[in-house]
């Protein structure tokens, strides 16, 4: 039976896709090689935070389905590669999850079959990497199938953009493939923008999240300058963003988290010195920022406790947060470890309260958060704002800390309150 699309990879970025798509009328199979994932969302259990059960009982209700078999393939009018590519040594991204899918695609690519990948890479990869595996066969890309980079725009816990709404940058191969790429998303996605070619989408998205990577150093850096000078940082931003053009405002914090801003700009670096022989000094010199950002954070912890008489070294400190984003529950490259592991490393004794969070591993061995947050909060020597997650009472945890360091700037000020 024919299928409109398989989309291989049903995490963060491929499980909303196949959701939007089956909604708008196609017939969506997800395909994954977890076959808990699978056995999960054939059973109606969603394990993304945008998506709750109701939202696969939908999907089912249209026709979706998951499978590990790649099989299935060989009846899709179109295939998507949406797994992850995580930062290998050296900067590279590991593509062994793209080899992977392009291998199944390709033991069942057939003529006029369109496959797209989506996971985020540096620019070049699907035409000297993925074009060649899927050719290997014989089949011509831009002769006898379709073949286009379309890159990720998934956005966790935003309300007000998702997969239909937020524009679709597309490439393809060649003209008729990227033609045929817009012809596809055109039926579930509001706005598709075409781009000359598949590099050009490549690093349209490392664009997009290395000029986050560069304002977000900028402001970190600024922090310890203005704490330094006396300067309220906050408050300068708030100003500076009463200008109508030319400012965006951008926010300090205890470190960059998630798989796009602390890893995609390292995809263009490494890219550009591996071809090019010089580095990407813009990206290089924001990474070393960002990354110092968790250590800088326990040493204004420190000094907070230094000034009270308390040495770290065997003070509680309770941390309010440990997910990369607000509102989520994904804790993946947050800076909530680094800081934990400098808190650690100073002797102090640490605790972490998340409503999102039941349990949080660190360091080998599961940490359980407080149950009382009320109790945690008048024990511990130091909180320390993380994450501001929306379901905390800012007002109430300002009161009932003995002394809280806020990494977010979201709480007014007081004689037991400092702001990053």
């Amino acid at each position: 039976m024919a299928v409109d699309v398989v989309i291989i990879g049903m995490g963060y970025v491929g499980l909303p896709l196949a959701r939007e798509a089956a909604l708008r009328g196609l017939s969506v199979v997800g395909l994954d090689a977890n076959p808990d994932v699978v056995a999960g969302l054939n059973a109606g259990r969603s394990h993304v935070d945008d998506l709750h059960d109701s939202d696969i009982a939908e999907m089912h209700e249209h026709g979706f389905r998951a499978t590990s078999d790649a099989d299935v393939i060989a009846d899709a009018d179109a295939t998507v590669i949406c797994v992850p590519t995580p930062l290998a040594e050296g900067g590279l991204p590991d593509l062994g999850p793209v080899n992977a899918a392009a291998a199944s695609i390709a033991a069942y690519l057939h003529p006029g079959m369109l496959v797209v990948l989506e996971s985020t890479t540096y620019p070049g990869t699907t035409d000297d990497v993925l074009r060649p595996m899927l050719e290997a066969g014989g089949l011509v890309a831009g002769e006898d199938f379709h073949l286009a980079f379309s890159p990720e725009r998934i956005d966790p816990g935003n309300a007000t953009y998702g997969v239909r709404n937020t524009p679709k940058v597309v490439g393809g191969h060649t003209p008729k493939c990227g033609a045929r790429a817009v012809e596809f998303y055109e039926r579930f996605i509001d706005t598709v923008v075409q781009t000359k070619g598949t590099r050009e989408a490549e690093t349209a998205k490392l664009l997009e999240n290395t000029y986050r990577h560069i304002n977000i150093a900028l402001v970190n850096e600024m922090s310890r300058f203005c704490h330094d000078l006396g300067i309220d940082l906050w408050d300068v931003i708030n100003a500076a963003d009463s200008k109508p053009f030319g400012f965006q405002a951008f926010y300090p914090g205890p470190g960059v988290g998630g798989h796009c801003i602390p890893i995609d700009p390292n995809y263009l670096s490494y890219n550009v010195r591996a071809r090019l022989g010089y580095p990407f000094r813009f990206v290089e010199l924001a990474q070393e920022i960002n990354a110092t950002a968790p250590h800088y954070v326990v040493q204004r912890a420190q000094d907070l406790l230094n000034d009270r008489g308390m040495p770290m070294r065997g003070a509680t400190v309770l941390l309010l947060g440990v997910t990369y984003k607000a509102d989520i529950a994904d804790q993946r490259e947050s800076p909530a470890h680094p800081v934990a592991k400098h808190l650690y490393d100073h002797g102090a004794h640490v605790q972490f309260h998340d409503p999102n969070v039941e349990t949080w591993r660190f360091q080998g061995h599961d940490l359980n958060r407080v149950a009382d947050l009320d109790a945690a909060l008048a024990d511990a020597d130091l909180t320390i704002l993380l994450q501001n997650h929306r379901e905390y009472d800012l007002a109430s945890i300002s009161r009932g800390a003995r002394l809280l360091f806020d990494t977010r700037g979201v709480t007014e000020d007081g004689a037991n309150v400092e702001r990053l």
